[in-house]
């Protein structure tokens, strides 16, 4: 599966994204599928993120420490720090993702679908991805990755 194809699928807008917020916040709402990374291991430098889990069971790795949180639950990512997170769960996860400040969320919609333009494009962001230990973080969580073939 396609990385772009992926995100497109994972990531859903919601009212409340930059422009409503005055640019303060954008909100993003997440179904992750069972069993299954949302995202390779990243880094911000210019936003901080807060996961509140509508449904299911999240799994974050947040630096070092792995973390689970259920409905109700907020995670919290704080820029410069590394984390990924994932459905910990056999059933759909929902979670709503707001992100501050906003902006980060128009990552997504330009994508680019060749690799080679990946690292730029995510400069251009202020992001670090980590695509080499997204294998062992899902052998280690029984995790899938849509995007490599597991």
């Amino acid at each position: 599966m396609n990385l772009g194809v992926y995100f497109d699928r994972l990531f859903s807008m919601k009212p409340g994204k930059s422009p409503s917020s005055g640019g303060g916040f954008s909100l993003v709402e997440h179904p992750i599928p069972p069993r299954t990374l949302a995202a390779p291991i990243h880094r911000h430098s210019r936003e901080d993120e807060y996961s509140y889990v509508l449904e299911g069971r999240l799994g974050a790795l947040l630096g070092s420490e792995v973390v689970y949180a259920g409905p109700g639950d907020l995670a919290f990512k704080p820029r410069d720090q590394r984390h990924t997170f994932w459905n910990a769960g056999d059933t759909e996860s929902r979670i709503l993702e707001i992100i501050s400040p906003a902006t980060f969320e128009h990552y997504f919609e330009g994508f680019p679908s060749d690799p080679a333009e990946r690292a730029a494009h995510a400069a251009t962001y202020g992001l670090e991805v980590d695509m080499d230990r997204v294998r062992s973080l899902c052998e280690e969580h029984g995790l899938r990755f849509p995007p490599l073939v597991m």
